[in-house]
């Protein structure tokens, strides 16, 4: 693994990293645009599966993981933590895929806004990690956000708590498994290729398939693969150059630039919700400025005297 420096993050890597995030961010315009071309949910959801099992199997050839990703089919126990995995990232994408084009992207991002933040509360309990001050105040602010959201929709917004839950575990489940990131999420589609086989199959026996018309509908189709695995090469890559709290402020952006897809095609967004994310924003902004604090402590620990 590539080590990452004390000295000031490198140029490509958050360059890439803000590539990342800015895919992920911009993702839901995709799934619009697909829903506008006549995809259902449960379409886009099988057509991700599919089309994301080439894209995969093609970065993993392209990172020299082959040999890895035989090893892990070949491990029962590595293949049994992956299928749950599987389950909690096809939770994610399902309910993903089905809040952007349901407008109801917003709430989708309030999820995003959460996760890291449920990911240090989750470190804390599995894994014994200290939640310092500025850690508690982030996750309490979080929390009155939710709270404010559970009143804006007379309702616990629930798409949001599941996006984090579900994303959370996959986080927690993924770092106990001994695969990289281009492997893991190879296996997982692999895994998940039959449910989408069987689902397009009877979406085309019902004429729902909206994906196989035409050749323009068949790209817009096959748009969800490299859609689903360019980012995560670019995070890869990413990820390896750069210290954690430099990925702590950029992961920011992907929910950032969903709420802005929220707003531009014309979600409600009421004075009552609109406090809500003030207070996420404010959980996140503790959140990154801890993070920054934190590293730049460590490397003035570092320099030389």
């Amino acid at each position: 693994m590539t080590e990452v420096s004390a000295a000031a993050p490198d140029g490509r890597a958050v360059t890439t990293a803000v590539a990342c995030y800015g895919l992920w961010g911009f993702m839901p315009l995709l799934f619009m645009a697909m829903a506008a071309n006549g995809f259902g949910a449960p379409e886009i959801l099988a057509h991700r599966a599919v089309w994301s099992v080439l894209f995969a199997g093609a970065l993993v050839l392209l990172a020299g993981q082959a040999m890895q990703a035989r090893r892990a089919l070949a491990t029962p126990k590595t293949v049994g933590w992956l299928a749950l995995s599987t389950l909690l990232i096809a939770a994610n994408w399902s309910v993903y895929v089905w809040a952007t084009t349901h407008h109801a992207t917003l709430e989708a991002s309030l999820g995003y806004y959460i996760n890291p933040l449920l990911n240090m509360a989750a470190g804390a309990v599995l894994f014994r990690e200290r939640i310092d001050r500025w850690g508690k105040i982030a996750i309490a602010l979080a929390a009155i956000g939710v709270l404010i959201q559970t009143a804006a929709l007379g309702r616990p917004p629930w798409l949001s708590l599941i996006l984090a839950f579900s994303f959370a575990g996959y986080g927690v489940i993924r770092k106990r498994v001994a695969a990289d990131a281009q492997t893991g999420l190879f296996i997982e589609c692999l895994l998940m290729l039959p449910f989408g086989l069987v689902l397009l199959g009877w979406l085309g026996a019902h004429g729902q398939a909206a994906g196989f018309q035409s050749v323009e509908q068949w790209l817009w189709a096959l748009s969800s693969g490299p859609a689903t695995v360019v980012p995560l090469a670019l995070f890869a890559w990413s990820a390896r150059r750069l210290p954690l709290s430099t990925i702590g402020f950029i992961q920011f952006l992907a929910p950032t630039l969903q709420f802005a897809c929220g707003v531009w095609t014309g979600e409600p967004l009421t004075p009552l919700r609109m406090l809500s994310f003030v207070f996420i924003w404010a959980g996140a902004g503790v959140f990154a400025l801890a993070a920054w604090r934190r590293s730049r402590a460590a490397r003035l620990i570092a320099e030389p005297i």
